[in-house]
């Protein structure tokens, strides 16, 4: 009975809070114009930001503008629901979490509000991002100073709630240095600007913090470390009379504890109209931090450090153990070219080697290595050096990021800090600011076990008071916020703590900001975000290799650093598309993430595989594998939506699309079996036909249905070895032809024909020993022997593609043979969730290709998606338990790509030259991510092909693009690079795209032809 009780209190308390939930979202939905959302995702989204700790809002508002805020504060405060504000969510500290109401400043409060290129001024909105700031004054030759590493997507109103840094604080400070003004609504409805002095503040304020000076000038005085990176705890000192009573500087920092900012004038600097980096080698990371404040002399606009243990694997990099990266300005290239080496001779006699490098474009691929290092870091490099460059999967947290010590004491905290680590079995990779003396590092807590948690908690303790040894400042530049405030009475005193209570009741008497960060903490084991994740494995059909097999670990590998919420794609890279084309949270990878954490926690999104909020936040997800290579932590969602799709639908009717697109190669095999190409085709063209079979199939109606071929590739390929065979070429009995002929490449985008005779064949049971002699030295025949993937799409959609590829192939004096019954990566029921179909379909390509894995021939993919699923869903679909797991892992091995193949095969073979044709079109999204287009990018230039192709993604994904409710987006996606690069480019440029759906795309959005670069060298064949 007792129980029966108290579980009726619960539900009665449980729908107590559900309705004052619905009763506060519909009085914020009556007060401000901008969006109110308390529906799951929305709410899940916000549990994190980029910490270790995890707090569930009841609800998410998007200002409007100032008025908005000042109304949800006083919605709020009439019902004392707390209040957190967030910009970009890259928080380290556990400060954009919050309970209550987020406000989130991204969407509408995002405005430059003027410029002053005089004055060296700007005001700005707090969802303004730093990069956008940037690119606005650069106009002018100006910049903002303070430049973390999230500089891409983090806010103006984040950097001032945290007093960010960022490398060139050595040169132009920390936010706190170049904040002028800001205007303020505090949670009790007051608004003020806040500048130098107490004079424009309202009277409550002003005689209180008067007073609060007056009464301890000494303790303020004398309590504060003089050092560059003191972050830690509130700025009281700013407010000495001696110092102007800087009101703005001492909320600068106070992590959206004492008011909610709406906009804020900024310091702007002189950029440099030439910048060079000096990269320093020195033996170990004890004599880079050692050597580091020495530079400061010279003016150096950066002074960062890195070592080994992080960057393994990077080229570009001087001989040593550690390195400095130091940028120095100049007027001209030149001049700075010249302090650059000049600050480098000066260093020589500490350093093993150094570099210097001018062309920006050298610099930034050096300065991705630090800026990525923030999600690198967290997996660790395995201790063996049988294993040395890759990530042993080891995970590793934040909690202590950003430790700071006077730089002068650098070198000796780093040795104490390691021997720290050692003492408590931790290991971590430091790098940072060592000009200013700040330390990042991840550190492989053990966040899950209690035991863990206590190891975390002792060195925690431990590091503080050896910080304090040394002089710092337990934050250095993300804050403090839930993870290390607990702690500042180790830095401060008792007594500066209790001001640092009395100056935030001064601004938030009701406590209603940020409840829990800087002021009365929270314990920092409290809230972490891996407590509410499943204590065993989950039940999952991928064998997540390099996360042991763990779908939650593997969730895990998001810290939120969000760099898949850049706004604009730079380079060749990818991620996040579906991101860039709604500017939403939870069409970012991050986003999805979340929600799948928030999946597996089951407290806000409580349907497990079946829920709605993770399926449409997954539904936009274009699976084009970005994310793999782009994300610095290696996040895979489109696994990860294989994976859900899988569950989501198991037992239950799919989607249409599923069922036409999914099934695709067995549809497009039947139609070739019953030669209905030509039929099919014109059906196609009857306008009414065509939109009964595209709704029937969940197609977009916007899209037209490519055209099959009427001759399929292998038909063609059956009918080469055939016409071989009867010119008395057969070699053997075993299907493998040599000699024969012309390989009478035509047709669409083939032009080559009569080629020199060559080899030809099929794999089979007798064919592969046929094919294994002839690689064996002796055989009868000594060209390389390659087997060529035919494909779905190469097959039946594109086979002039595969005609080309083995022209060329041929020309560069390999040997071709194609498996003689139907094979398939498995790709579309991959990538509509179907795996248990795909991993059928998959097990019978491994038996069709037993043979020429035992001979050890190399398969040559044409499609990229293809053959990037072949080299990775395939041995992570079939998993260690599964009979075919050491033949998929060999047929994953063996896939290259088609230039890979004539680089490794063929070196010495010279393509036909194109006369320094220029080229445009698309890198295919898979290419990038899995299989890297490298020796892509010789063979063009080899072949006289000139220029770049697009980064991003062309937006139609195979089935994304084609499915109903998905054309805006993938049409959005195609404008972002693709499209306008291919209009503005010259008429007589090569238009190339080695993927299929990257040629359709072309086709059907900007009427292009494209071309796989097979078929353009084919042509050129004599």
């Amino acid at each position: 009975m007792v129980d029966h009780e108290a579980g009726g209190a619960d539900k009665a308390g449980g729908a107590n809070k559900a309705e004052e939930a619905r009763e506060l979202e519909r009085a914020l939905r009556r007060a401000v114009r901008g969006e109110v959302s308390f529906d799951a995702a929305s709410r899940a989204l916000m549990t994190m930001d980029a910490s270790n700790y995890r707090r569930v809002p009841a609800g998410v508002v998007a200002p409007y503008d100032a008025d908005d805020v000042a109304a949800a504060l006083a919605v709020c405060r009439e019902r004392a629901v707390p209040v957190v504000a967030r910009g970009g969510g890259t928080s380290i500290a556990g400060q954009a979490t919050g309970v209550g109401v987020v406000l989130d400043f991204t969407r509408h409060m995002r405005s430059i509000v003027s410029l002053d290129p005089d004055a060296r001024t700007a005001v700005v909105q707090p969802g303004v991002i730093l990069d956008d700031l940037r690119a606005a004054v650069g106009a002018y030759g100006l910049t903002f100073g303070p430049d973390p590493s999230t500089h891409s997507r983090c806010t103006l109103g984040g950097m001032i709630g945290n007093n960010s840094c960022g490398s060139h604080s050595v040169a132009w400070g920390t936010t706190a240095d170049n904040v002028r003004e800001l205007d303020v609504v505090t949670y009790g409805g007051e608004r003020l600007r806040a500048g130098r002095g107490l004079d424009g503040l309202p009277p409550r304020l002003r005689e209180g913090l008067r007073a609060l000076v007056d009464a301890n000038l000494a303790p303020l005085r004398t309590g504060f470390p003089e050092l560059p990176r003191r972050i830690s705890g509130y700025a009281l000192d700013a407010l000495l009379p001696e110092k102007g009573a800087d009101v703005a500087r001492a909320l600068t920092g106070s992590e959206g504890t004492l008011g909610v900012l709406t906009e804020a004038t900024v310091r702007l600097v002189d950029a440099p109209a030439a910048r060079a980096l000096a990269v320093l080698g020195y033996p170990d990371e004890s004599a880079a931090a050692e050597a580091a404040h020495t530079l400061l002399p010279h003016g150096p606009l950066t002074v960062e450090g890195m070592a080994a243990d992080l960057v393994a694997g990077a080229t570009g990099l001087p001989k040593g153990g550690a390195w400095l990266f130091v940028e120095v300005g100049g007027e001209t290239p030149d001049e700075a070219r010249a302090r650059a080496e000049a600050l480098a001779r000066a260093a020589a006699d500490a350093t093993t080697d150094h570099t210097v490098v001018a062309d920006p474009a050298g610099q930034r691929a050096l300065w991705r290595i630090r800026e990525d290092a923030s999600g690198t870091a967290t997996r660790l490099r395995p201790t063996r050096k049988t294993q040395s460059g890759r990530a042993d999967g080891s995970e590793a947290w934040p909690g202590w990021e950003d430790c700071a010590v006077p730089p002068a004491r650098l070198g000796a905290y780093l040795r104490d800090f390691r021997a720290l680590m050692t003492e408590h079995g931790l290991r971590g990779t430091p790098y940072g600011h060592f000009g200013d003396g700040c330390i990042h590092v991840r550190i492989d807590f053990d966040l899950l076990t209690d035991a863990g948690i206590r190891v975390f908690r002792g060195f925690s303790t431990d590091l503080a008071d050896l910080v304090v040894a040394h002089g710092g400042s337990l934050s250095g530049e993300h804050g403090d916020g839930l993870a290390r405030a607990e702690l500042l009475p180790k830095m401060y005193g008792d007594d500066m703590v209790r001001l640092f209570s009395r100056f935030k009741d001064l601004w938030d008497p009701a406590g209603g900001l940020n409840p829990g960060a800087l002021a009365r903490p929270q314990r920092m084991e409290e809230n972490l975000r891996f407590a509410v994740l499943p204590s065993r494995p989950v039940d999952v059909e991928f064998g997540y290799p390099h996360d042991n097999g763990d779908f939650s670990a593997a969730v895990r590998r998001c810290v939120g650093v969000a760099k898949c919420r850049n706004e604009s794609v730079s380079g060749a890279s990818v991620m996040c598309p579906s991101y860039r084309a709604t500017g939403e949270e939870q069409h970012s990878t991050r986003g999805r993430a979340r929600l799948l954490h928030e999946m597996l926690a089951g407290e806000v999104v409580r349907d497990g595989w079946r829920s709605e909020e993770v399926r449409g936040a997954l539904d936009l997800c274009l699976s084009c594998k970005g994310c793999r290579s782009d994300c610095p932590v290696g996040v895979d969602m489109a696994t990860y939506k294989a994976e859900f799709l899988h569950h989501h639908y198991e037992g239950r009717m799919r989607p249409a699309a599923h069922y036409s697109m999914g099934w695709l190669p067995l549809w497009l095999r039947a139609g070739a079996a019953l030669r209905a190409a030509p039929v099919l085709n014109a059906l196609s063209g009857v306008a009414p036909l065509a939109a009964l079979a595209k709704r029937a199939g969940g197609i977009a109606p916007e899209r037209d249905i490519p055209e099959l071929a009427p001759e399929p590739f292998t038909r063609w390929w059956r009918e080469r070895v055939r016409g071989a065979a009867r010119r008395g070429a057969v070699d053997g009995p075993g299907g493998v032809s040599g000699g024969g002929g012309p390989s009478a490449v035509g047709g669409p985008g083939g032009g080559a024909g009569g080629t020199r005779p060559s080899a030809a064949g099929a794999v089979g049971p007798r064919a592969g020993e046929a094919a294994l002699a002839a690689a064996r030295p002796g055989g009868r025949a000594q060209a390389p022997t390659v087997v060529l993937w035919p494909d779905t799409f190469t097959n039946y959609l594109s086979p002039s593609v595969g005609r080309s590829a083995v022209a060329v192939l041929e020309a560069a004096g390999l040997r071709v043979v194609v498996p003689p019954k139907p094979v398939c990566c498995g790709l579309t029921w991959v990538s509509t969730g179907q795996l248990d179909r795909a991993r059928s379909v998959m097990r019978r390509t491994l038996d069709v290709m037993a043979p020429a894995l035992d001979a050890g021939l190399p398969v040559v993919g044409l499609e990229p998606s293809c053959t990037a699923a072949l080299r990775t869903d395939l041995p992570e679909l079939l998993g260690p338990a599964d009979p075919q797991a050491a033949r998929a892992a060999r047929l994953a091995d063996a896939v290259t790509t088609f230039a890979q193949a004539l680089e490794d095969h063929a070196p010495d073979w010279q393509p036909p030259k194109a006369d320094d044709r220029p080229v445009v079109g698309q890198t295919h999204c898979h290419q990038h991510a899995v299989l890297g287009d490298a020796a892509e990018r010789r063979l063009r230039a080899r072949a006289g092909l000139t220029g770049e192709l697009s980064g991003g993604c062309c937006g139609l994904a195979g089935n994304f693009g084609f499915e109903q409710g998905h054309y805006d987006v993938s049409v959005a996606c195609a404008e972002e690079q693709l499209l306008p690069s291919v209009r503005a480019a010259d008429p007589a440029a090569e238009v190339l795209a080695d993927g299929f759906s990257c040629r359709t795309q072309l086709e059907q959005l900007a009427g292009r032809r494209a071309r796989h670069l097979a078929e353009v060298l084919a042509e050129r064949l004599p």
